[in-house]
């Protein structure tokens, strides 16, 4: 073979390695492309997988927090009620007849406080003396401190309180000594 011959199948061979450079740059690219491409596409996954936990999550605390508070409207719409019966039971009878009506009145008034009790409405506390909390306490009015009733407590409560589990129904109206 001839230098010529020999330079022009080197050359041939170079185009070759060239093209086969060429092809192996190409699947090198589309491997890189399909890497990105998987990436983005796992990224994506995990953060619609992440979604759709929050979302469960709140959904299930949304639900809870619907069942734990499920009686706060009837009980409010009831405390009316509560303070009537109450009032009811204050005044005095004289006779046998308004004695066993206020027995009655009490009875009533009982089971309803133990049926509130058992969905999680209690009294909140409230009493004269008492340290005055704004968060649970209504002052309504406000009288000169003393000796006896130190500044922010309770000189007089007016109107029972209620909350339902953590959340205030109804604060108690007091009168607070400043």
């Amino acid at each position: 073979m001839s230098e010529k011959e020999e330079f022009t199948e080197e050359v041939e061979e170079l185009k070759d390695l060239e093209a086969a450079a060429e092809e192996k740059a190409e699947a090198v690219s589309e491997i890189e492309k399909l890497t990105t491409e998987r990436n983005q596409f796992e990224d994506q996954f995990l953060r619609a997988r992440a979604e759709i936990a929050n979302i469960t999550n709140r959904n299930r605390n949304e639900r809870e927090q619907l069942q734990k508070y499920r009686s706060q409207d009837l009980a409010k719409k009831l405390l009316s009620s509560i303070d009537n019966l109450e009032r009811a039971l204050q005044t005095e009878v004289q006779d046998e007849q308004g004695a066993s009506l206020k027995k009655g009145v009490e009875m009533v008034l009982e089971g309803l406080l133990a049926a509130l009790k058992e969905e999680g409405v209690e009294e909140i506390p409230a009493a004269k003396g008492d340290a005055y909390d704004p968060n649970v306490h209504h002052g309504v009015q406000i009288v000169p401190a003393t000796e006896d009733l130190p500044a922010d407590t309770i000189v007089e409560v007016f109107q029972k309180g209620y909350r339902l589990h953590d959340r205030v129904l109804r604060p108690s109206m007091v009168i607070v000594a400043q």
